[in-house]
């Protein structure tokens, strides 16, 4: 029998599984806390130059400074607009709007006692470091989906997401004591590849235990875990007002994992994989027995039957180079690639920049996480009428929204908040999406190949994120503007996808190229298809 039908006979989502997904979710939620802390350790408060505003002796904003009157972001509209109109007593040649060099800067307090912006001064000529900061992070993430993707598959997903616990309290800490800027973009990048080592291993341990039937439900309970830290970030931050003890407060709770040596589990089926079948054997013993389904036949065969391990040998063949070798294979790999870098480009372009939407910023952290609840939730149903659908439906929904918030006056804040609100749902739904659809539409021999290329092109839409706020410069509706019109083109491309739901999965590339009718097809549809060519399909058209 093969791994599946074991994990059947043991109970495929029994006892041993629901403690093991605890032990899985649990880490989520300091997963959330690191990806989305920079909302607030990276705010940009009200601010004013120190220059012309400090008292005679140099000690802080001169009397009757108000900050309420400063912009966030514009240098230029500061010196030339709000600040003349501060104190009218000053000469013209004083004011800071025609001088050269600034001090220091003088930054409110009423939201944040301090961020790395107040501590650095990453304001006007250094605002981009603030965001190349956030895009270096995420690339620790690409990195990271890298690198212990690969040393998850040669020495186990367990002593990967172990090391990844470690060291992400170890540098999440460090964090908390940089020195300077340049030290917590590098310790950030660390922590950053250690996102990528726990969720990637995580998600892979607990699909790997649990059977065929409840893989689905599953995986979306890890994702509801992710959004509850989303959520609890908000109360967190309220409560700590400093960057740095923020960043310690989400951090050293990390070391309590180490009682993950105990209780995490092996993959059995990475054991298999790897001929430890003595060890792989125990550990399913075990999880039966917890499961209350204790094993009796002490000769049964755990290993594939010849025929599977025939279609292994025959996975092995296939490259990456496959997704573009043939021309609908090569076509929907794109579309799908493009799904993925544009789904996370906009999801973590709208998390990261909250403040944008003029709303109370704790407030909006906490909307935007429990929005992520129902957006989860409703693919549950969307999914078994038509994944095509539902994808094209989602990305709609959130780049329409997107777009609408630029029509939006800024005094009106509450509509741009539940328009971005509703971006965010749409683009959560469809990030939920892509992950079943990908996995439907890459055939067998390449699914792998398809959804690690998928993997690399979100991570790059999540370095890319932070940049594109960098378009403010040019104007300050260019960001929801990409972040509207992306999803809008995904939409429809998504056109020009296979509808997967209720049909066969493909095994081969020539299931892609020669697409038959599913039994559940209307017999109208036959037309669409023409019966598969003798000649190999496989050759570059």
């Amino acid at each position: 029998m093969n791994f599946d039908e074991v994990l059947d006979r043991i109970g495929g989502f029994g006892r041993f599984q629901k403690t093991l997904y605890v032990w899985i979710c649990l880490p989520q939620i300091f997963l959330a806390f690191h990806m989305l802390v920079s909302v607030f350790t990276g705010a940009v408060p009200p601010h004013l130059c120190r220059s012309a505003w400090s008292t005679g002796n140099g000690g802080g904003p001169g009397p009757g400074l108000n900050f309420s009157i400063a912009p966030r972001e514009s240098c230029t509209s500061f010196q030339d607009g709000p600040l003349s109109q501060l104190n009218h007593s000053l000469p013209i040649t004083e004011h800071p709007s025609t001088s050269n060099s600034c001090a220091g800067w003088e930054f409110s307090k009423e939201v944040f006692l301090s961020t790395i912006v107040t501590e650095w001064d990453l304001v006007c000529e250094n605002a981009t470091l603030n965001n190349i900061g956030s895009s270096i992070y995420m690339f620790g993430l690409l990195v990271g989906a890298v690198l212990f993707g690969a040393l998850a598959d040669k020495y186990g997903r367990r002593i990967i997401i172990l090391t990844g616990l470690a060291v992400q309290a170890i540098f999440g800490v460090g964090v908390a004591f940089a020195p300077n800027f340049y030290i917590y973009v590098l310790l950030r990048f660390v922590v950053g590849m250690t996102v990528s080592a726990v969720i990637m291993n995580a998600f892979v341990l607990g699909t790997e235990w649990t059977g065929p039937k409840k893989r689905m439900l599953a995986g979306i309970i890890t994702d509801y875990f992710f959004g509850f830290g989303y959520i609890l970030l908000a109360g967190v931050a309220y409560l700590i007002r400093d960057w740095r003890k923020l960043q310690l407060a989400i951090s050293a709770p990390g070391f309590l994992f180490v009682f993950y040596i105990w209780v995490l589990p092996k993959s059995a089926r990475w054991l298999m994989a790897n001929k430890k079948h003595d060890e792989a054997l125990d550990l399913i013993r075990k999880a039966a027995l917890i499961n209350g389904k204790p094993l009796v036949d002490n000769d049964f065969e755990l290993c594939q039957s010849a025929k599977n391990s025939e279609k292994m040998q025959h996975l092995r063949k296939y490259t990456v180079i496959d997704l573009i070798r043939t021309p609908r294979m090569r076509k929907q790999s794109l579309i799908l690639f493009y799904l993925w870098f544009v789904n996370v480009l906009v999801y973590y372009g709208l998390s990261l920049n909250i403040s944008d939407f003029g709303m109370n910023i704790y407030l909006t952290q906490m909307i935007f996480g429990l929005v992520e609840m129902p957006a989860r939730t409703i693919t549950l149903f969307t999914l078994n009428r038509s994944r095509r659908i539902s994808q094209l439906a989602f990305l709609t929904v959130g780049g329409l929204a997107c777009l609408l918030t630029i029509f939006i006056p800024d005094d009106l804040s509450i509509v741009r908040t539940v328009l971005a609100m509703v971006g965010k749902f749409g683009i959560t739904a469809s990030l939920s999406i892509v992950y079943i659809y990908s996995a439907e539409v890459f055939p067998t021999v390449i699914r792998q190949n398809g959804i690690g290329m998928g993997s690399m092109c979100a991570r790059a839409g999540g370095v890319i994120a932070p940049i594109i706020y960098l378009l403010r410069n040019i104007s300050h509706h260019a960001p929801m503007v990409v972040f509207g019109l992306c999803p809008l083109i995904g939409a429809a491309l998504t056109m020009f996808l296979p509808e997967t739901a209720h049909n066969p999965l493909p095994d081969t590339i020539e299931d892609v190229e020669c697409p038959r009718v599913s039994a559940t097809a209307e017999k109208s549809q036959h037309a669409l298809y023409e019966e598969c060519p003798k000649q190999n399909p496989d050759i570059i058209l």
